[in-house]
C-alpha cells in the first residue's frame, strides 16, 4: 500500500486541471474524493475535525426525505389516472415492473451476502450507531406500514409510513374529479418540482461532502477502507450483469424479442446514460429507437415514462445491495426476516424519484433510518457512487426498453422488422 500513496499524490494535478475544465459535477465528485483520500494521508488529525461537514450534508438530505415521497408518489399515482382508462395496458405494466423490480432487490441482495464487502471495515468509534431494533411478529409488522399519526411518522424517519399515506392519498386524490382535484395536483406537483430544485442546491454541496467523508474516514482508519469500497462497486457490477443475463435475457427470450438488435438499436441512448448518470438525458433518443424498434408510438408515450418512476432496475438492485453493505460496515447482523422486511420496503419506495439527482442516497439515507441502521457509513459509498451510478442507470435503460418492447409484444403491436 505504500506506492499508492504516491500515485494519488501524482495524479491530483490532472484530476483538478480536467475538473475546471469539464466543470462537472461528476467530475467534481471524483476529484474531491481523490483530494479527500491524500488530505486523510498527510493530515489524519486534521480529517478527523472534518466530520461535522458530512454531519451537514446529511441533515440537508434528511430533510428531502418525506416531502419528496409524497409529492412524487402523489402525483404519479392521480397524475396516471388514466390507466383506470387504458385499462389492460397499465396492469401489465405495473404487474411486469413489480415482478421484475423484486428479481432485481434480491440478486442485489444475494450478491453482497455472497461477497460480503462490508465485513472488515472499521467504522470510527465516535460514529454513532443505533442498535437494529429487535424482531417483530407478522403482526407488528403488519400494524408498524400504516401511520397512526403522518406528522410522527415524518419526524420519525419512518418512510414507510410515509408511503402508505402518501399511495392513500394520491388514490383518494385520483378518485375525485374538478376544481379540489386540479388544486391539490398542481400543489403536489409543484411541490415536487420545487423539492427537484432543492435536492439540486445541496447536490452541489457534494464534493465538499464527499471530499471531506473521504479525508476523516482515511485519516482515522487508513487505506485499508478503500479496499472495501471497491469491492462494493465490483459486487454491483457483476450483479448487474447477472441480471441482464439471468432475468432480462430470459424475458427477451420468452417473448421472442430479438434481444441483440435491441440492444444495438438503444446502443446510443444507453451510452448517453452512462456517460451523464442519468435516465432522462437519453429519454428523447431512446423513444425514437424504440419508435424504430417496431413499438407504436402511443405505447412508448405511455409505458416508457411510467417505467421511469416505477422499473429502475438497476437502482432498486443497487439499493438493497448498498443497504446490507451498510448494516455490515456497522457490524450490525441482519436476519433473514429482517433483510426481507427491507427488501419489501425498499419495493415501494424506491417508486417515483426518478427524475432526482441522487434519488438512491434519499432513499437508502430514509430506509437506512427507518430500520435503526447508522447513516455514517452511507458517506464511504457517495465517494464511489458516481462509479456505481453509471451501471445502475444504463440497466435501468436497458430495463425500460425491454419493458416497452414486452408490452407491445403482449398487445400484439410490436412490429419488428
Amino acid at each position: 500500500m505504500s506506492v499508492l500513496p504516491i500515485i494519488l499524490h501524482f495524479l491530483i494535478i490532472p484530476f483538478v486541471f480536467y475538473a475546471f475544465k469539464k466543470k462537472s459535477l461528476t467530475t467534481w465528485i471524483l476529484t474531491s474524493m481523490l483530494l479527500g483520500i491524500i488530505v486523510g494521508i498527510d493530515f489524519p488529525e486534521f480529517s478527523i475535525q472534518l466530520k461535522f461537514v458530512s454531519k451537514i450534508f446529511l441533515r440537508l438530505v434528511k430533510t428531502i426525505v418525506a416531502p419528496l415521497i409524497f409529492a412524487t408518489l402523489v402525483v404519479g399515482i392521480a397524475g396516471h389516472s388514466n390507466i383506470k382508462q387504458l385499462g389492460r395496458l397499465g396492469w401489465k405494466s405495473i404487474l411486469y415492473f413489480e415482478v421484475v423490480t423484486t428479481l432485481a432487490l434480491f440478486i442485489g441482495l444475494a450478491a453482497i451476502n455472497i461477497t460480503k464487502a462490508g465485513i472488515g471495515v472499521q467504522l470510527p468509534t465516535s460514529t454513532e450507531k443505533l442498535e437494529i431494533p429487535a424482531p417483530k411478529t407478522a403482526v407488528e409488522h403488519i400494524v408498524d406500514i400504516f401511520p397512526e399519526n403522518i406528522a410522527k411518522s415524518i419526524a420519525d424517519g419512518n418512510v414507510l409510513q410515509i408511503v402508505v399515506f402518501s399511495i392513500l392519498f394520491g388514490i383518494g386524490l385520483a378518485l375525485i374529479n374538478g376544481k379540489h382535484k386540479t388544486i391539490m395536483l398542481d400543489f403536489t406537483e409543484s411541490l415536487a418540482e420545487v423539492m427537484f430544485k432543492f435536492t439540486k442546491i445541496i447536490m452541489y454541496f457534494a464534493p465538499i461532502a464527499v471530499g471531506c467523508a473521504m479525508a476523516y474516514t482515511v485519516g482515522h482508519t487508513g487505506l485499508d477502507v478503500l479496499k472495501h469500497l471497491f469491492k462494493l462497486v465490483g459486487t454491483l457490477y457483476i450483479a448487474l450483469i447477472v441480471f441482464v443475463f439471468l432475468v432480462l435475457l430470459p424475458i427477451a427470450l420468452f417473448f421472442k424479442i430479438k434481444f441483440i438488435k435491441l440492444a444495438k438499436v438503444i446502443a446510443e441512448p444507453v451510452s448517453i446514460a452512462f456517460a451523464t448518470t442519468s435516465s432522462e438525458s437519453a429519454l428523447p433518443k431512446l423513444m425514437k429507437a424504440l419508435e424504430e424498434f417496431g413499438v407504436p408510438r402511443k405505447i412508448v408515450s405511455f409505458v416508457l415514462p411510467m417505467g421511469y418512476s416505477f422499473n429502475l432496475d438497476g437502482t432498486t438492485l443497487y439499493l438493497s445491495l448498498a443497504t446490507i453493505f451498510v448494516a455490515q460496515v456497522s457490524h450490525i447482523d441482519l436476519s433473514f426476516a429482517q433483510q426481507i422486511t427491507i427488501l419489501l420496503t425498499l419495493m415501494l419506495t424506491s417508486k417515483g424519484v426518478a427524475g432526482v439527482p441522487r434519488a438512491s442516497l434519499v432513499i437508502l439515507m430514509g430506509t437506512a433510518a427507518s430500520f435503526g441502521l447508522p447513516t455514517e457509513p452511507i458517506f464511504l459509498i457517495l465517494g464511489v457512487d458516481e462509479l456505481m451510478d453509471m451501471a445502475r442507470t444504463s440497466v435501468n435503460v436497458i430495463g425500460n426498453s425491454l419493458a416497452t418492447v414486452v408490452i407491445a409484444k403482449t398487445e400484439g403491436e410490436l412490429i419488428e422488422a
